[in-house]
């Protein structure tokens, strides 16, 4: 299958006061055409730093050492901010992580999404009018004309979350980057908006990068699944695969904590945090908090992401 997106060795750091801090670490990531490829992990692992270094939307403090983003044959890291204007909206569009904060609330919904069409294509504000009306039709928004004139304020949260999915299809992207898309919505909407995507997807053929913590929507949704911790990249394996046969310490904990069939018992929860970024850890960063550490190995040797069958790869000195 065909590649639209490979993440080669990606390292990033943020300058502080008196010196840099990494943030990840040798990232390797690769997207195939047509699928769902899911980045879990915990809040603050790198999961959306990865995501925003594609889009060169990384804060000001940001800059990456080394590494390569290569999109349909480009390396993206060589592009200058007037060629990635060209690339974001028109090739691989974003689908920000709060529908509530994500629109405009001066102007209405119409304004915003013909604007971001007219922005990435060039078409007069007729034809723009036109298709935003076909992608408003698509995630399935009812009597297009009339919400076109509504404000941000007047959509619920699943409907603003439709809204900017619309945004994300008008130019009919190569590749969607949806950021928690499911975040603040109650467990029925989150439901709708995945089925929404998933709908679309197998429709256009386009990628998604799924960015969440969410295990079970991602057990329903995903392809393929990448864990990061602490930056880097411990476990990566087609979706069936990785929840029938973890190989990753960190990997089995997520999954033990989540609940069970029986309500009335209690929750596994991980020992202790996630490294800060500034907190100098040797050996495999999640040694301090796992159950399978070994002492004189795991403290001290840190392990590379390797091949653990057909296409299970994990990083781990003991699995």
């Amino acid at each position: 299958m065909e590649n639209i997106l490979e993440i080669k060795k990606l390292n990033l750091f943020f300058r502080g006061e008196e010196k840099s801090y990494q943030a990840l670490y040798d990232v390797n990531l690769t997207l195939q055409k047509g699928l769902i490829h899911a980045l879990v992990g915990e809040s603050g692992c790198g999961k959306t730093m990865t995501a925003m270094s594609v889009l060169h939307l990384l804060p000001k403090t940001a800059y990456i050492e080394s590494g390569e983003i290569i999109f349909d044959k480009v390396n993206l890291l060589e592009y200058k901010e007037s060629q990635m204007r060209d690339i974001r909206g028109n090739k691989i569009a974003l689908i920000p992580q709060d529908p509530m904060t994500s629109l405009n609330p001066l102007y209405t919904t119409g304004n915003q999404l013909i604007e971001s069409i007219r922005a990435h294509s060039g078409v007069t504000e007729r034809q723009a009018l036109r298709k935003a009306r076909e992608v408003m039709d698509m995630v399935k928004i009812p009597d297009a004309d009339r919400k076109l004139n509504l404000y941000p304020h007047e959509f619920s949260g699943g409907m603003k979350q439709r809204i900017i999915i619309a945004m994300a299809l008008a130019c009919n992207a190569e590749l969607i980057i949806a950021d928690e898309p499911t975040t603040a919505l109650d467990v029925t909407i989150q439901k709708q908006i995945m089925d929404l995507l998933l709908e679309i997807k197998n429709e256009t053929g386009m990628t998604i990068l799924l960015i969440s913590h969410d295990l079970a929507l991602v057990s329903c949704y995903a392809n393929k699944v990448s864990v990061m911790y602490s930056g880097s990249i411990v476990e990566q394996a087609d979706s069936v695969e990785f929840f029938r046969n973890p190989k990753h310490p960190y990997t089995i904990a997520l999954l033990n904590s989540l609940p069970g069939n029986n309500s009335a018992q209690k929750l596994k929860t991980i020992a202790g945090a996630p490294p800060v970024i500034y907190e100098e850890i040797y050996g495999c960063k999640f040694h301090p908090r796992c159950d399978f550490c070994e002492a004189g190995l795991c403290d001290v040797r840190e392990p590379k992401l390797t091949l653990r069958g057909e296409s299970h790869c994990s990083a781990c000195l003991k699995f």
